[in-house]
């Protein structure tokens, strides 16, 4: 309004003005959205060093171990969803879990930080497998009961609310160091057994409810799934994967896809996981609905002594 050719009535002086506005506006459009882009860069920055922190990408070998995993968020933009892996050598052994978090996505994440922290605690402190899926289950009820308090502070844990429907699928495995491998499953898929030119089910037996919704049995037995030779693999995975449709409501062949990545070769992890990845997406067309975790595993170790090794490393159950 300050501006003298706002006041003249002529065309020309019109356009100028038109001009000058048009200008102003412009530039403070443009710086606007370097501002906004510049706080976008840093938060996805900080995002990204966050689902760093929390699902960690795995070391290429652990303890003798060849190692690939990798999670994909059925949320665009989020790298980390409901899904949860984790590989740690101790003493005991190399402890894997592998989990699910009801939901997925980034509502999900809260969860899967509570789990991840305690095995990571637990995995060394226990030394037996049960008494680390204990540790889960009180570390879940707690977070569950902190989030209920945080919504309802004035009436503490109420069992009708959301939170008191959410659970947890866990697999928990231990691979000692001469291959033997025991097992524990809360209502996760099992795992499968890759050899060169096979795929089997490495346990056929029924697996324990989610964490969550019902408490562990007093007596918590692993699993003994036999022997991990040197050269075979472990594939495990979340239901995500299993559960993949296509734009006809097929769901992904995650069995001959397996096939396909270890007929007539080696198991080698980081194929197997292009190999699943890869197809998965193709059979979605790019866009799965729910979160997909892999986590392949090899024994590069030595073979075991010659006593050890007449062992069958594997009877299906």
């Amino acid at each position: 309004m300050a501006c003298p050719l706002a006041r003249e009535n002529g065309v020309g002086a019109r356009i100028v003005t038109s001009a000058v506005f048009f200008v102003v506006g412009a530039g403070l459009i443009l710086h606007v959205r370097r501002a906004l882009l510049r706080e976008l860069r840093q938060i996805s920055k900080v995002a990204g060093a966050a689902q760093d922190v929390l699902l960690r990408p795995l070391p290429p070998s652990i303890d003798g171990l060849n190692i690939a995993a990798a999670q994909l968020s059925a949320d665009r933009g989020a790298g980390v969803g409901g899904d949860l892996y984790e590989a740690i050598a101790t003493e005991h052994g190399v402890r894997v879990v592998m989990g699910d978090v009801r939901g997925h996505g980034l509502g999900a994440i809260g969860t899967v930080a509570a789990v991840l922290g305690s095995f990571r605690e637990a995995a060394h402190d226990e030394p037996e497998l049960g008494g680390v899926l204990r540790r889960l289950e009180r570390a879940l009820a707690r977070h569950l009961r902190q989030g209920d308090r945080a919504d309802h502070p004035s009436t503490g844990f109420d069992p009708d609310s959301p939170a008191a429907e959410e659970f947890v699928t866990v697999l928990l495995l231990e691979i000692r160091r001469d291959g033997e491998v025991h097992a524990l499953n809360c209502g996760h898929p099992w795992p499968y057994l890759l050899g060169r030119g096979r795929v089997l089910p490495l346990v056929r037996a029924e697996p324990l409810p989610p964490l969550g919704p019902f408490p562990l049995p007093a007596a918590l037995v692993a699993e003994t799934c036999g022997r991990l030779l040197p050269g075979d693999g472990l594939f495990l995975h979340t239901d995500g994967v299993e559960d993949a449709r296509d734009t006809q409501g097929r769901f992904f062949p995650l069995l001959p896809a397996l096939a396909e990545a270890v007929r007539d070769r080696p198991v080698v992890p980081q194929a197997v996981l292009r190999t699943v990845f890869a197809g998965v997406l193709r059979h979605t067309g790019g866009r799965p609905a729910d979160d997909v975790a892999l986590l392949v595993l090899r024994n590069d170790r030595r073979r075991v002594p010659s006593k050890q090794s007449r062992v069958s490393h594997h009877v299906p159950r």
